[in-house]
């Protein structure tokens, strides 16, 4: 591609494994099913943590903030990327891609600091359990999560208006969605500041929260292997096993994704990165955090139990 060629771009082309029609097909059927999965898992996780007062702890209230969370975040490209891939033309407006890449990012840097403060609060609960209540106040928890909100969307400003102002050589991004470093590849002239700002950012956003979390795992399960009771051990081993999980699966797709070094041409693994912190992650949260909770089970089973009396009555 000819670097001094530029193009006023009003829409670009989502082209991403268009020479898989199968595959597409196929990615288009798994897609939905699990979107709809997310959006019935989380909001059932989000009704029942406001409806049942048994939940009302920080636990659940960072749970609640993930699954919202987990439900713009995929709201925010799986939708559109669906109607692409049904689409014979394939396109997607400046403004819409644009909005779509900032959402993304955003919210993805969003859920690295999220899941660090849920880390934190496991740390809290397993390592100072007596203070527990008094360091996991109400005030402190509503403020950890604005920051978590705030801190993760403003991230995203800077590489993203850095990366929308540079004139493009053309408007065929091979990539499913508007993803920040596809979108780069179409662009004229010298990247180095864009590369450093993700870069410095996927150290920020990426490998702190990640720090973060393995030392307050590593306080964790000191503490849980001093427990005498097998019971509490295996619960609190449980609870850190459902965390771990998530964790390793996202932030694995995630550095995969965006430490990795980069070649000029997309692979289709980073398409599958891309769905795996994208989609699946979020599909799963709800399961391996909360529906496998007792917790939550007997306040599900409360709901639906007071749903069948009010009807008979």
């Amino acid at each position: 591609m000819d670097k001094g060629n530029y193009t006023a771009v009003t829409e670009f082309f989502l082209v991403g494994l268009s020479h898989y029609p199968g595959l597409q097909m196929f990615l288009y059927a798994i897609c939905l099913v699990m979107y709809l999965v997310i959006l019935l898992g989380n909001s059932m996780l989000i009704i029942i943590s406001i409806l049942d007062p048994h939940l009302h702890t920080p636990m659940y209230f960072f749970l609640g903030n993930l699954s919202f969370l987990d439900i713009c975040y995929t709201s925010s490209s799986i939708p559109q990327m669906l109607i692409t891939v049904m689409s014979e033309r394939k396109s997607i407006s400046f403004i819409g891609c644009a909005l779509q890449m900032i959402l993304s990012l955003g919210l993805g840097c969003t859920e690295c600091i999220l899941l660090a403060v849920m880390s934190f609060d496991r740390y809290v609960a397993i390592c100072n359990p007596l203070r527990y209540t008094i360091i996991m106040n109400n005030g402190l928890c509503v403020q950890m999560a604005a920051w978590t909100w705030i801190i993760g969307c403003l991230n995203t400003l800077l590489p993203s208006v850095l990366a929308l102002i540079k004139p493009f050589c053309g408007n065929i991004i091979d990539h499913l969605t508007c993803e920040i470093l596809a979108l780069l590849k179409l662009i004229c002239g010298d990247i180095s500041i864009n590369v450093l700002l993700l870069t410095v950012g996927s150290i920020l956003y990426l490998l702190t929260p990640l720090l973060l979390i393995f030392f307050s795992y590593v306080f964790i399960l000191s503490t849980i292997l001093r427990i005498n009771s097998s019971e509490g051990r295996k619960k609190a081993f449980s609870t850190c096993s459902a965390h771990l999980t998530v964790v390793i699966l996202f932030y694995g797709s995630a550095l995969c994704m965006y430490m990795k070094p980069k070649s000029k041409d997309t692979k289709i693994f980073d398409e599958i990165f891309g769905l795996s912190y994208g989609i699946v992650t979020p599909m799963l949260n709800p399961i391996i955090y909360s529906l496998r909770n007792k917790e939550v089970k007997d306040a599900v089973e409360k709901l639906l139990l007071r749903n069948l009396y009010l009807k008979r009555i």
